[in-house]
């Protein structure tokens, strides 16, 4: 993990590779745990025998899941110490290019492409792609917005 000891600090390297996060299992148990959350059960996620029949002859995770563990994933990636809080600010684009089948191993790439300072805090922009191993397409790619209150 890279640590950043203050905005000023990671503000340097806006347009560089921050680095990877670890591997991440992706279960059925976890699928099924997003499913019942959001009340999305639509069998391509959570019917392991139905979509052993489907396209991608397993079941695949929800794209708003893969979504999901981007926190998690990037926050083994980096740090920004001297901030007393860090929200999820939202997302800009955000692409799934890729089905995640279960059983799949993910990690998380992260690029700091911008830093603004505003009056409520500094807003950092970071491309985050979740790639799957074995795949040549990622699984998602999206524009992350932190929001960092000193």
């Amino acid at each position: 993990m890279k640590t950043f000891n203050s905005i000023a600090e990671f503000e340097k390297v806006v347009g560089t590779h921050l680095g990877y996060s670890d591997w991440h299992m992706v279960t059925q148990e976890q699928i099924d745990l997003f499913a019942e959350a959001t009340g999305d059960r639509q069998w391509i996620h959570t019917d392991p025998g139905k979509a052993a029949e489907g396209p991608f002859g397993t079941t695949i995770a929800h794209g708003y899941l893969t979504l999901s563990l981007i926190p998690a994933l990037v926050g083994q990636i980096y740090d920004v110490e001297g901030v007393r809080v860090k929200i999820n600010y939202g997302s800009e684009k955000v692409r799934f290019p890729s089905p995640v089948p279960v059983g799949s191993r993910i990690r998380a790439g992260a690029e700091l492409l911008g830093v603004t300072r505003g009056a409520g805090g500094t807003r950092a922009t970071v491309r985050v792609t979740v790639e799957r191993e074995g795949s040549p397409k990622p699984a998602c790619v999206a524009e992350t917005v932190l929001m960092m209150v000193t």
